[in-house]
């Protein structure tokens, strides 16, 4: 069914005319007029506070927001999505990776059957299978235990298992190393397989149909690599597979009783709760693994009951449409203070520019007057200071921030921590407050005036540049798992404001086919296609250096 456009809503209209008062507040005199700003402006739940006082809105503003989601339908879709309704339009599917964190007694159902079960039969089989590799009692093919996993898979495969078990380094198994190959260029794989021994490594190949690309080029490369140094007979003992194709798995030479399903109505960048952890299990062990999917949990009872006023992801969901719909904000910039979140900005990426980089409506119409997902970077605290903070403190274009911290570290170092929290609060109040040209002259007071007068302009800062702070006493497997639901969630929020299926991915298959075609042709197994002087031009290239 048709959504009424998004622009033609009375909650909308309401919006734009609100919008164009708010473009000329400044932030120090909101906080100067409301001592109580932070206080309003702020909430926590599953571990996780939000401070979202340090954005250009009021709480009219929030009042207006909260009526547009529920114009739109927000909640009904939210409702919708828990209750297995297949929302994903244009694949016919449900979304239910909120199944795969809920406990056993939590029932969801799909098609009328209760799916509980069967994800938590995958667990199961994940823990027994978990607990005897980090235990010594899985052992390779010439009696040694596992020392090394090379995880083999790419997006959601990658990103999402890659980043959890960095983030939870410091729960990790001593003696398991961790390594993830996704990138089809070889170089990925031969820095793998250089640091690794086939006596003592097990590669996890993930691929829920056992035939994408990418991946499976890279099993291949692993399995012959491997071949050269083991019979064929020891391969199950060092493949396993996260996918549901029996029969590519077998042939393969992966044993079926290692491989580890998971369902359709998983996206891949959605997948890291289901079996596509398997290596976060390994690394930190199913009892971490567990709290991580409590901590998501929680974070889903909060979303799913809580009203929106009140409610985390639809805070930030509708903050950040605020900044995006009408104040013109195109990216949005993640900074973790925080080390071990150091790919989390990486996840980020796929999980809202895949989800919500869409150009039509659910309804299958072309978005013309309004603007959907923002592009999504950035990098930990306090190396983004020393890179890109320059532009987004006095560059042109005005960049949101959400700043991510542990007011607790998991060192020694406390020394270090402070810094970095000073830092992490400091850049989030000058974003905020700036520097005016008469706080600049009185830095400057002693120089000669036309010294000063030159220099004003410079270290001027326009200040007034939004940002939410996310505060966790601990960066632990739970908190953790709070805040990847939380971004979800709020991905959620805003495709459904904007009225985009936020759960199919249809811009990644047309390079994909284009790429088969010309691999055939510069391996000479095709005759040259007729592309454009350009494609054809650096296809020629490529051919003549080999």
């Amino acid at each position: 069914m048709r959504q009424p456009i998004l622009t033609s809503t009375t909650s909308y209209q309401s919006l734009r005319n609100h919008a164009s008062q708010a473009r000329e507040w400044q932030m120090r005199e909101l906080f100067a007029q409301d001592p109580q700003r932070f206080e309003r402006l702020s909430t926590e739940a599953a571990g996780l506070f939000l401070d979202y006082s340090k954005n250009r809105l009021d709480g009219r503003t929030l009042e207006l927001l909260a009526e547009l989601a529920r114009e739109r339908g927000v909640e009904r879709l939210r409702d919708a999505m828990f209750a297995g309704e297949k929302i994903n339009l244009t694949e016919n599917r449900a979304v239910l990776h909120t199944a795969l964190r809920a406990p056993r007694t939590r029932a969801f159902e799909l098609d009328g059957q209760n799916i509980t079960g069967d994800v938590h039969a995958v667990l199961d089989r994940i823990k027994t299978f978990s607990d005897s590799v980090r235990s010594g009692a899985w052992l390779g093919h010439t009696g040694k235990p596992i020392t090394d996993v090379v995880n083999i898979g790419i997006g959601g495969s990658d990103l999402g298992p890659k980043m959890v078990c960095l983030a939870l380094r410091q729960f990790a198994h001593p003696r398991l190393a961790m390594h993830f190959v996704s990138n089809v260029d070889g170089h990925d794989m031969d820095a793998a397989l250089s640091r690794v021994n086939p006596e003592t490594t097990l590669f996890i190949i993930a691929s829920k149909t056992f035939t994408t690309a990418e991946t499976m080029m890279n099993a291949n490369t692993a399995r012959a690599w491997f071949l050269q140094q083991a019979p064929e007979e020891a391969l199950a003992k060092h493949f396993v597979a996260v996918s549901t194709n029996v029969e590519a798995i077998k042939t393969f030479g992966i044993d079926p009783a290692n491989m580890f399903p998971f369902w359709d109505w998983v996206g891949g960048r959605y997948s890291v709760w289901s079996a596509i952890g398997l290596p976060v299990a390994l690394s930190v062990g199913f009892g971490y693994f567990s709290d991580l999917l409590a901590g998501a949990h929680a974070m889903d009872e909060h979303f799913r009951t809580a009203p929106i006023e009140q409610n985390l992801p639809m805070i930030l969901g509708l903050v950040g449409f605020w900044n995006r719909e009408f104040l013109d904000c195109a990216s949005v910039s993640i900074a973790p203070y925080h080390q071990d979140l150091n790919r989390f900005p990486a996840y980020l990426q796929q999980l809202d520019m895949e989800s919500n980089g869409k150009r039509v409506t659910r309804a299958g119409d072309t978005i013309t007057d309004y603007d959907t997902g923002p592009v999504i970077w950035g990098d930990v605290g306090t190396n983004g200071q020393h890179a890109y903070f320059q532009l987004l403190h006095q560059g042109t274009d005005v960049t949101p921030i959400d700043f991510i911290a542990a007011l607790r570290p998991a060192h020694e170092f406390h020394n270090h921590h402070a810094a970095l929290l000073a830092n992490c609060f400091a850049q989030s109040e000058a974003f905020m407050k700036g520097k005016t040209a008469d706080e600049v002259r009185q830095d400057l007071a002693g120089q000669p005036l036309d010294e000063i007068e030159r220099l004003v302009p410079h270290k001027t800062f326009p200040g007034n540049r939004p940002s939410n702070t996310i505060l966790m006493e601990y960066l632990t497997p739970a908190t953790l798992g709070a805040l990847i639901a939380l971004y979800e969630h709020k991905v959620f929020v805003q495709g459904a404001l904007w009225d985009v299926n936020s759960y199919d991915q249809w811009g990644v298959e047309l390079g994909k086919v284009l790429a088969k075609k010309i691999e055939a042709e510069l391996n000479g197994e095709a005759q040259p296609a007729q592309h454009d002087s350009s494609t054809n031009g650096l296809i020629a290239r490529a051919k003549a250096a080999v």
